[in-house]
This record gives structure tokens, sequence and C-alpha cells, in this order.
């Protein structure tokens, strides 16, 4: 047996980093090659999701090449591999530098570890200890810098900054808004606005988790725990479809902050400002602490069995054809094939969590993206229909801005100017009435290329106009990588139907993958569970119009949750009997329900949430749920047994695992919606505000005390609202609400932009309703 030679591969280089041999690719920085090897370089600039600064100087180590000793040390984090190179981290010389600029650092850093909400977790505090002096040499006055108000999540502490410039850095490429920089040069230098404006960018809190030092904390968390007080607990976000991986800090049961969890599959090492404040919202002064009972139309507090005992008899005092449930989206797995049983159990069909979708003619149910997630930013084209993607799945669109970097080009077909933080290489903006002929034009370009149109769409694409920018647009999706996303804002469209049949033929026909974003961070599970109508049964948006006797409110806070919030109040008024399973008890909920079970959410409760990519993530509750409250699958479990139904003998969370059962899914079908000409009348705009998308996010007071959340008005472009004879801050009603007129450019001509789930917004008609402005 012959020794065979020792070889590396092309890309690959030989060097030796305090004495231990490694390969490492090429181009690489001998940092990442000392990380690799678990060799520890301090470091305060270099950050590896971060371009390259090299301006903090820490991480100087001795390089020798060629058997020559490079005369002073290097940058490591700048500092590229070379064949046969020699690292020495420890050295004499490394060290004398490291401590030196350790000691530059510390001259106008305060001593105020005791009052500053980094202490115990402070990277300058870990590095000061290894490489600084017990005593400063210096004498002099230290600098002080004012600190800027930079919004309610962020708290900014200044005179502590070292100028690494990570948030410089990741505001500029990672969020892509430009919001910090730095001022003045020398000694004066300083990180900040100019201007002392909020920082908008939905990624925010990252900043915080970047910044080694205490300069930028977190404000909701501020001076509330020590970070040695708090335990971790391993949890997934629940505000989006996404399934981000994220700790939950908790003391003695209550989350105190949340930060991510590493997964370069979803969410990287970022988080959004929606799962990263939310939990807030898990203490609102709504919060149910124990079930609750209305006895002649007063609200009284009640014994689980006592509950449990006049939910029952109200379920069981109707008939199952005229028992509907609607459940949330954002159910677990587990909570979704309960009621899945106990709706088999009490005879009814009548089950969906498809609440705020108006057109369901084509039977939709959620599907894993064809380009996954950790694809989209190797993508070279994307077309965005009717998606508002930088805050319906911001760290899905974090993805895409990585793409656009790289050089792909993006366009859009949308019923407004949404807001992105890349360029586009095209847009088609029109009102909700005409964005399915937007769409039809961009197929008939697919057409003229070449395809084949099904014959359900053939005559539709046929009577289209399509123009060189469609053109454009089918070409950049031919040539390479691509993807067609349809956001939120075409699935809840009252013509989804033809949306998401031409978006699927468009990707089809280019090679583009198709990724439509589920509407609730669970509806992918749930549609996989099956927790839709049955055999003869009624989906949301009929049981609604038309009522049930009875009904099960499963999570869901009505008006807000509803694609016609107005409707799903008058239905629910006029049942006899409305069960309400919900972790707080709203206005809205106590005034239509006759019982309140509460229960708890998924950071209080085991469960299984299914991500856009089909990956089912199973977690433990990490917090501990208030009072009386139970997780929603042991109060459905109770329910069950009281009324003796089949399914639910079970003792555990395992054995309720195993006895899930996979559920066929619905037969697809190629139904579409009836056509609805364009009237030329004003017709409303309605999306999901980031931070009013659910009902813990609603709760979470920095999370709405931040610019992003809007206040309800009515935007109108400069022409339309001429037309409408308004002017902006004119006070204008529609409906039974009275709202202020905001000019708004990214509105098209025909539309008015009125926000769902906000309290004067929820009972508005819905989305592409034609709707009448008149003076106050």
């Amino acid at each position: 047996m012959s020794v065979q030679p020792t070889t590396t591969a092309p890309d690959l280089l030989n060097i030796e980093i305090d004495g231990k041999p490694t390969q490492i690719r090429k181009g690489a920085m001998i940092i990442e090659a000392a990380d690799a090897i678990g060799v520890a370089i301090p470091r305060f600039c270099y950050h590896r999701k971060l371009p390259i600064a090299a301006n903090c100087r820490m991480c100087l180590v001795d390089v020798e090449m060629g058997g020559k000793l490079m005369p002073k040390p290097q940058p490591a984090c700048a500092t590229p591999v070379a064949e046969g190179m020699k690292v020495m981290t420890r050295s004499d010389k490394a060290l004398k530098f490291q401590k030196d600029v350790m000691e530059f650092l510390l001259i106008n850093h305060p001593l105020d570890c005791p009052i500053c909400d980094q202490g115990g977790e402070c990277e300058l505090q870990d590095v000061a200890l290894g490489y600084g002096r017990s005593v400063s040499r210096y004498t002099e006055r230290k600098r002080v810098v004012a600190d800027e108000n930079i919004g309610p999540l962020v708290n900014t502490d200044m005179t502590r900054c070292i100028q690494c410039t990570r948030c410089v850095r990741f505001t500029n490429e990672i969020a892509g808004t430009y919001e910090l920089g730095g001022m003045f040069r020398g000694e004066n230098l300083q990180i900040g606005t100019y201007i002392g404006k909020t920082v908008e960018t939905e990624l925010s809190g990252n900043i915080i988790d970047v910044c080694p030092v205490g300069a930028l904390t977190n404000k909701p968390f501020q001076f509330k725990a020590r970070a040695w007080e708090l335990i971790a607990r391993p949890s997934i976000a629940y505000h989006d479809a996404l399934g981000s991986n994220l700790w939950l800090h908790t003391r003695r049961g209550e989350v105190m902050r949340t930060v991510p969890r590493d997964n370069e599959a979803i969410n990287e090492c970022w988080l959004s400002d929606r799962d990263r404040f939310s939990h807030q919202g898990l203490y609102a002064a709504d919060r149910l602490h124990a079930p609750q009972i209305k006895r002649n139309g007063q609200w009284q507090g009640a014994s689980w069995e006592e509950a449990l005992s006049v939910a029952a008899e109200a379920l069981k005092s109707v008939p199952g054809s005229e028992l509907g449930i609607l459940a949330s989206p954002a159910a677990t797995n587990e909570e979704g094939d309960l009621l899945l049983r106990l709706a088999r159990g009490l005879g009814s069909a009548h089950v969906d969590h498809r609440l705020r979708q108006l057109d369901l003619s084509d039977r939709p149910v959620a599907v894993r993206f064809e380009v996954p997630v950790a694809e989209v930013s190797q993508v070279k084209a994307a077309l965005l229909v009717g998606s508002n993607l930088r805050y319906e799945m911001p760290l899905l669109n974090h993805r895409l801005h990585q793409a656009v970097k790289r050089g792909a080009e993006v366009y859009a077909v949308n019923p407004a100017r949404f807001s992105f933080n890349y360029a586009l290489a095209g847009e088609a903006i029109v009102s909700p009435a005409g964005l399915v002929d937007a769409l039809l034009a961009l197929a008939k370009a697919v057409v003229a290329d070449g395809a084949v149109a099904p014959a359900a769409l053939a005559d539709a694409i046929d009577g289209a106009q399509s123009d060189q920018g469609d053109r454009d647009a089918v070409a950049a999706l031919k040539a390479g990588k691509a993807v067609v996303i349809l956001g939120e804002a075409a699935a809840t469209h009252p013509q989804a139907s033809w949306l998401r049949a031409v978006a699927r033929f468009v990707a089809q026909a280019t090679g583009a993958g198709y990724d439509e974003l589920p509407v609730g961070a669970n509806a992918l599970g749930l549609g996989l569970g099956g927790v839709l109508p049955g055999n003869g049964g009624l989906d949301a948006q009929a049981m609604l119009a038309q009522p049930r006797k009875a009904y099960l409110l499963y999570g869901v806070e009505p008006p807000y949750d509803f694609a016609d919030g107005a409707a799903a109040l008058d239905a629910l008024r006029a049942a006899q009997a409305v069960v309400a399973f919900s972790p707080y008890a709203s206005d809205a909920l106590r005034e239509v329900a006759d019982v309140i079970l509460p229960i708890a959410l998924l950071p209080e409760a085991d469960g299984t949430l299914v991500n856009v990519d089909g990956l089912a993530q199973s977690v433990v509750a990490g917090a501990k749920a208030p009072g009386e409250t139970r997780a929603g699958w042991k109060v459905l479990r109770a329910l069950g047994g009281l009324l003796q139904l089949a399914g639910f003998e079970f003792d555990d969370l395992a054995g309720l695992r195993a006895g899930i059962a996979e559920r066929p899914l619905p037969a697809p079908t190629t139904a579409l919606a009836p056509r609805q000409p364009a009237a030329g009348a004003l017709v409303r705009l309605a999306t999901w505000p980031i931070y009013r998308s659910d009902a813990v996010v609603r709760r979470a007071t920095a999370l709405n005390a931040h610019p992003i959340n809007r206040p309800p008005a009515v935007r109108l472009n400069p022409n339309e609202a001429m037309r409408q004879g308004v002017t902006g801050g004119a006070q204008v009603r529609v409906g039974d609400a009275l709202l202020p007129v905001a000019i708004d450019a990214a509105v098209p001509d025909g539309a008015a932009w009125i926000e769902a789930a906000h309290d004067l917004t929820a009972t508005l008609p819905p989305y592409g309703a034609a709707i009448t402005l008149s003076k106050a």
C-alpha cells in the first residue's frame, strides 16, 4: 500500500496560526482562519456579517512570510491569507501592540460599568480584562458626547462609543437605510444621525447586538435586570412565517428581552424589531389570568371546571352544521389538529384559519417556497407581486437586499409605491382595481416570448397590453436564477385567485421559483394539517356571509384579525353562542363572546410551527403563563374529554403528537373569482401594518410608539385629493369612522390607502371595496 501525497484543493491555502497548521479559502482574512480553528484574536470593529473597516486595530498580530517577519504587526481582520503564512497572535510584540491599543480605546471611556446595561455581557469589559491595565496613566478630562434620541427601541449613551462603526456598517450594508454615520474628525469623531432623527429601519434592534460596548442598548429592557439574572430559553418567532430562531431571556418565568439565535438557513444572526420587542405584548393590561363567563350581560370570573362546562353546553346547543370554527393562522400544529378532532366530534365541517383572505375561490393553501429562504440572496432577478416585502417579512427582504447588492434586478407590480431599501429595476403601480390587469400585461409579454398560456387565463392574457417594461422584466426572469414572490397585499386581494394563477404562470414560463408568503405564522402548518373546510364545509368568509348559530374562536381577536371586520362582528353578534379561546379579553371580544378560556401564547407553551421552507420547528415553553392560563392544547384536551369525543384520550404532548395523522391537501382547483370591471370609483387599499399584524404586536408599547407604526389616515395622492375636494390634514368620514387625510404620492390614482387593524379602521369596508369620502 503506497502512501499518497497530501494535496491541497486549488481554492485552499496552507497557513499556520500559533503553531497550528490549517487550510483556509483564498481571499479569507487571518481572523477568519483563526476563528475557524478556535484561536481567539481580540477585536471590536470586526463582525463576520459586516464589511471590513479595520479601524479599531485591536486585532494586530505578528505575520511571517517566506521565513521573514513583517516589520509591523498586521490587522488580522484586513490581512488576507497567503500560502505558507505563519501568524503569531500571542507573541511579545503582538501582545504589546494589543495592550497599547486597549489603553488608547479606554482613554475617554467612562468608568460607569456598575450602571451600564451592557455590564456582564460587554465585549469591551471582556477584552479589557485580558489586555487592559489595572490603572490608567491618563489624568486629562474625559470627552463627553451628547446622546441622541433615536427612537423608542434603542437607547444611546454615546460617551461610551469607541467608534468601531459596526452600527454604521449595519444600517448601511444590512438594513440599507444609511441612517447612522460618523461626524467630525479625529478626537471629535461622533457616531449619530446628525439631525437627531429616529432610526426607522425595521431591523434597528440589531445595532444593539453588534455594538461591543454600552453605547447602544435595549431601551424597553433598560434597568430591568442584569445579564446574570436571566435564563436563556430557545424559541422561535411567531409573527410571520419565516420562523426566526431566538432566545427568550427570562427571569422568574417572565420574558425580559429577546435576542437572535443563529440559524444561517433562516435568520442568520439577525432578528426583526417585530420579533425582538413584541414580548411587551405578553403582559398587556387586558391579558386574561382566569376563565370568564358572561351571566346576564355581566362578566364574572369562574373556575376552569365551570367555564369548560359552560363552553361544552354552548357547543352542544346547536347542531354541528350550525357551528363555525375560526382559528388563528398562528395556532400551532398541535392546536390545529385538536380543533379538527373537536369539529369532527361535534359534526362540523366548517373549520378555517384563512381569516384575512377575501378570495378563496381557488381553495388556496399555503405551500413551501420553491426558492428556499437561504437561496433568495443568490437570485439574479425577482418579481414582487402585491408585496410590501420589507414590512411583511423583514428578514426575507434582507435576503433580497443582499441579492440586489450582488447585481440582482427586482421588478414589482404593486397597489402602491411601497418603501424598499433597494432600487427597483422597474415597477407598475396601479390601484387595487387594476392590479390583475397589470400582472396580465406581464403575462402577455411572457406569451409573446413563446410561452403557452393556460386555457383558464388565455382570453384574459390575450386582451392585455404589455410594454417595454414588461418585456424587460420577463427577460430578467429568464436570464438566470429568479424568483416570483407573491406578497400579502396580493394574497389578501379580492381577486387573489387571479393574481395567484397569473403569478404561477409567469414563474413556470420563465423558469423562476414561486414563493407565496403565507398569511399567518403557521399558515403552512395548518394547511398541511388540514385545518380547512371539510366536505361541504364553509370557508372563513362564507361562515361570516352565511352566519352560523354558534362559533368557536381560537386565538382570534375580532374585528382586527378579519378581512372584513364589520361582517365578522355582525355574524358573531347574531350568534346564539360564541366560545372564545383567547390570551386577551378585548372590549370587542367581551361584547360577542359568552365564555372566554385563557390560553398561553407560544413563548409560554410547547408547540410546533412550520416555516416557509416547510421546516417544522418544535419549541418548549420558555416563559410562565400568567395566573390560571393554560396551554391551548391542554384546554382543548379538557374540553374534548368533557364532551366525551373520540381522539382526546392522550395524557401528554407526546401522546397528542403520536395521534396526529397526515391529511391529504384539498384537491387543487383552477377556479377563479368573477372579474369585477373597474367602475372608476375610489377603492380602498388595505394593508396590515407591520406593528398591527397580530394581537401580541398590537399590545407591544415600544413598537406602537415607533414612527413606522403610522396613525390611521386616508392616504391619497395629490391629484386624487384634488378630485375628491380634500386637503392634507382635513377630516373626512369613511363609513362610521372620522379620519384625517394624508397626502401621499405613493398611492396611485383611484385608491385610498387606509391601513387595517387600527381601532378606527378595523370595521371599514374591506380591501378593494368602493368607498365614499365625505367632509366632516
